[in-house]
């Protein structure tokens, strides 16, 4: 074959410049990294960021930050603002976001470090750490009376809490029918975009007075478990969750903005928060302050293990990454890898998940429940594949691990879930994702 060496400069030119323009677009480089994007479809990228910002064009949300890691490479994009047309500072790579439930995977993987340590177990009773759940009393039918109750027949376990089947949670009932459920959101201690306002002390002994809805390891009941195992973890090391997590997980992560509220120098990378207004039907921000019941801007009364943390889709895809590579990351061991197995796999009996507070969470059969995060089973929503682990967050955040294709895709808005079914925005991103993976 005869070569046209004269055209060759020409063609090597266009080649680098079309590569650098693809790189720059779509800041398509881990931190830290020089390669040239190779592991994504430009095209499929294109196309995922038109849809979102057909979104926010449409009022459905007012901005995006999203990140997708494949073949050892990472792209991250943004679009629209903090507020509602085009109000405020713009998304971008390093805003901070308040994630909700997508904190309880990392709460989970806090708490199984410490059972590798030896300073937890995960299936012995929790009773000397947490006495408030010791003895329980569990009602006769979950629909009756507050008194009308036997006892448990077996204690609670740390698993019993990561699989949220230690009998209390979220009782899917709307509107509110039971006694027990009045009864968990007078105290408190229901679940609610309001994560809980009061001390790990006084929400122990607030749950600790009431009756179990099931016993241990008979039901799903969805939220609570999380916000228990974050307490057995404080009561096993004397520390505030927000300092373990900090000292075990976020500083050798590099996670450096991810904690339990935003600092004073930190809040200007925070963007509003939308939700819905149930008076008219339409979208308005929710003031998050003391006065509301929720307040980023100072350390909370108790650290949420369940909704609480705040963070970067830098700073979340470091942890996705160490659970993708079995619990290492950048040389350093954080899980040993048969404790992620064991994390990922679905822990819930075929009964657990057909039960009618649980059937919802687990996407037309397509998924499970592990250690702290959902798990795939099957493909029946466009971020579950199988052994696909993560989750989503109320506050309108999903993030999730696909071991198979190698693949980590991070999505955070601030326009909070109204309804068990996953935004549009969701379906958007993940089947954007998947497209540019190939």
């Amino acid at each position: 074959m005869r070569h046209n060496k004269r055209a060759a400069p020409d063609r090597t030119r266009r080649a680098l410049v079309t590569g650098t323009s693809a790189i720059l677009a779509c800041s398509a480089f881990p931190r830290g990294s020089s390669a040239m994007q190779t592991a994504f479809n430009q095209a499929a990228l294109d196309a995922l960021r038109r849809s979102i910002r057909a979104r926010v064009d449409a009022g459905e949300l007012a901005g995006a930050t999203w990140l997708i890691h494949h073949a050892g490479e990472t792209h991250v994009d943004s679009t629209g603002t903090f507020g509602m047309n085009g109000a405020g500072a713009p998304m971008a790579r390093d805003t901070i976001y308040r994630v909700a439930s997508i904190t309880k995977p990392v709460t989970a993987a806090l708490a199984m470090m410490l059972v590798e340590d030896g300073v937890l177990t995960l299936d012995g009773p929790v009773d000397d750490l947490l006495p408030e759940l010791a003895n329980r009393q569990v009602l006769k039918r979950i629909d009756g009376p507050l008194d009308e109750t036997v006892p448990a027949n077996g204690p609670v376990t740390l698993r019993h809490l990561l699989t949220m089947t230690f009998g209390l949670g979220a009782i899917m009932v709307f509107p509110e029918a039971y006694p027990i459920q009045a009864a968990m959101r007078e105290a408190g201690v229901a679940p609610s975009w309001v994560l809980p306002q009061m001390s790990s002390d006084a929400y122990m002994k607030k749950l600790g007075e009431l009756p179990l809805a099931a016993n241990p390891g008979e039901s799903f009941f969805y939220n609570n478990g999380l916000d228990v195992a974050g307490i057995l973890i404080e009561r096993a090391t004397g520390e505030r969750l927000g300092a373990v997590l900090k000292t075990r997980l976020l500083e050798p992560l590099g996670m450096k903005d991810t904690e339990f509220f935003v600092p004073d120098d930190k809040q200007h990378r925070l963007p509003v928060q939308y939700g819905p207004d149930f008076a008219n039907g339409d979208i308005r921000a929710i003031p998050f302050g003391p006065e509301q019941g929720i307040d980023f801007s100072t350390p909370p009364q108790m650290d949420s293990g369940a909704g609480g943390l705040v963070t970067t889709v830098d700073d979340y895809a470091a942890f996705c990454r160490m659970m993708l590579n079995g619990g290492t990351l950048d040389g350093r061991r954080y899980l040993r890898t048969e404790t992620v197995t064991e994390m990922t796999r679905d822990q819930l009996t075929r009964e657990q998940k057909q039960a009618p507070h649980a059937a919802m969470f687990m996407d037309d059969g397509g998924a499970g429940w592990g250690l702290g995060m959902s798990v795939g089973l099957n493909k029946t929503r466009p971020w579950l594949a199988q052994g696909s682990f993560g989750w989503n967050g109320g506050y309108g955040t999903t993030a999730y691990t696909d071991p198979k294709n190698g693949l980590v895709g991070i999505f955070l808005s601030q326009q909070m879930m109204t309804s068990p079914e996953a935004p549009k925005t969701y379906l958007d991103f993940w089947r954007g994702a998947r497209t540019a993976i190939g």
